[in-house]
C-alpha cells in the first residue's frame, strides 16, 4: 500500500483508469446519445464496418475473442465510437484509458489483472504509453500473460501471471511513433479518413433529431462544408449555431443566414479555417515571403505550441492544398497565396 501524498495521487489516478465507463446501456442524456452505440448506427465508414462486422461475426461462430485492432488517424473521426459500438456488439465491458495516464509497468499491469473474460480495453492516444510499459503489452496481447520480476539484482525472480482472454484497441494520431514489435501484435490496423460532407450532413441531422432542433437542409449543409471533415468539429459547430439561434434570434429553428451569421462570428470561414489557420497563411505569407519558413520557427512567430500546429492545423491547411511541406520549411501553394491575398485581405509581396 502506498502512503505518501504524491504516491497517493498516482494510486488514485490507476484505480480511476482501470474504473470501467459508462457505456450505452445505461441511461444517457440527449447531449452525451449522440455518439452511436452501434455499428449500423454510425454514419458512413462503409468499409470499416464491414471488416469489422466481419472479424465480430466470425469471432462469435467460433467462440473466441475478438481479435486486437488499432485505429489510427486525425482526432475526431470516430476511434472512440468505434471502440465504445465494438463493446456493445460482443457483449462486452469496456474499460477506457490513455497513453499518458499509464506512467509505470505497475499501472498498466494493474489494469491488465483487473479485465474479466472477453473484456475490451480501449486506450486511447496508445503512441504515448512509454517503452518500459509497452514492453508489457507484448507478452499480454501475443500470450494473454504477464511476466511480473520480484526481487532484485542475482535474487530476482520472474512471475509470469496469466490473464482472461480479452481484446485490446487502440487509438492514435501518429501511428509512426509506434513500435514496428507493438503494430504487428494487433489482428486489424485501420486507418480513418476525413468525413465527407454527406456523411457530416447525415451526423448533424441525428444530432438535431437527438436534440429536438429545427433545420432547414442548407444550413447543416453549411456547417458539414465548414467542419473540416471531422465530426467532432461539426457536432461543436452546431452546438454553438444552436446558442445563437436560441440567444439571438430567440428560436430553436436554424436556417441558412442564422446559421451563417454564427459562423462567421464564430471566426470559421467558408473553407472550415480558423483564428489560427489564418494567423498561419498570414505569418508565412507577411513575415517570410511566402516561405520556406521551419516548424519551430512558425510556431513561434504565431505563439503555439509546435506540436498543435503539426498535428491539429498543419493537416488540414495541407488538406486544402494551402500549405506544403518540403525539406526547407512550410510553403504556401500558389493556391495558399491567392487565398491569403483574397480572403485574408492582405497585400501582394512586394
Amino acid at each position: 500500500m502506498i502512503e505518501s501524498s504524491k504516491d497517493g495521487y498516482k494510486k488514485q489516478k490507476t484505480q480511476r483508469v482501470v474504473e470501467p465507463v459508462v457505456v450505452a446501456s445505461d441511461p444517457a442524456p440527449a447531449e452525451q446519445s449522440i455518439r452511436p452505440s452501434k455499428i449500423d448506427d454510425i454514419v458512413g465508414r462503409e468499409s470499416e464496418k464491414r471488416k469489422l462486422r466481419m472479424m465480430i461475426n466470425s469471432t462469435k461462430r467460433r467462440g473466441e475473442v475478438l481479435d486486437h485492432i488499432l485505429f489510427y488517424g486525425p482526432p475526431g473521426l470516430g476511434k472512440t465510437t468505434f471502440a465504445i459500438a465494438l463493446a456493445n456488439e460482443i457483449g462486452a465491458s469496456l474499460r477506457i484509458t490513455s497513453g499518458p495516464a499509464i506512467e509505470r509497468p505497475g499501472d498498466l499491469a494493474a489494469i491488465l489483472t483487473n479485465l474479466k473474460a472477453n473484456d475490451l480495453l480501449f486506450i486511447d492516444e496508445i503512441h504515448r504509453i512509454p517503452r518500459t510499459v509497452e514492453e508489457i503489452l507484448y507478452p499480454a496481447m501475443e500470450d494473454r500473460a504477464i511476466d511480473i520480476v520480484m526481487g532484485k539484482g542475482p535474487s530476482a525472480k520472474t512471475i509470469r501471471l496469466t490473464l482472461e482472454p480479452f481484446t485490446l484497441v487502440g487509438a492514435t494520431t501518429q501511428i509512426g511513433k509506434i513500435s514496428s514489435p507493438m503494430r504487428d501484435r494487433f489482428g486489424l490496423i485501420q486507418r480513418l479518413e476525413y468525413f465527407g460532407e454527406d456523411d457530416l450532413t447525415l451526423i448533424l441531422k441525428r444530432a438535431c433529431g437527438l436534440w429536438e432542433v429545427g433545420y432547414e437542409d442548407k444550413a447543416l449543409m453549411e456547417i458539414a462544408k465548414r467542419s473540416r471533415g471531422t465530426a467532432r468539429v461539426a457536432i461543436r459547430l452546431l452546438k454553438r449555431v444552436r446558442d445563437y439561434a436560441e440567444g439571438e434570434v430567440l428560436t430553436s429553428h436554424l436556417d441558412f443566414d442564422t446559421t451563417s451569421k454564427a459562423l462567421d462570428l464564430l471566426g470559421v470561414d467558408e473553407m472550415g479555417l480558423e483564428e489560427i489557420d489564418r494567423k498561419i497563411l498570414s505569418s508565412i505569407y507577411n513575415n517570410y515571403n511566402g516561405g520556406p519558413v521551419g516548424l519551430s520557427t512558425l510556431a513561434a512567430a504565431i505563439s503555439e505550441d509546435v506540436n498543435t500546429v503539426e498535428a491539429v492545423y498543419e493537416p488540414f491547411l495541407m488538406k486544402c492544398g494551402l500549405l506544403q511541406r518540403t525539406s526547407r520549411g512550410r510553403v504556401l501553394t500558389e493556391r495558399g497565396l491567392k487565398h491569403a491575398i483574397e480572403i485574408l485581405g492582405l497585400s501582394s509581396i512586394i
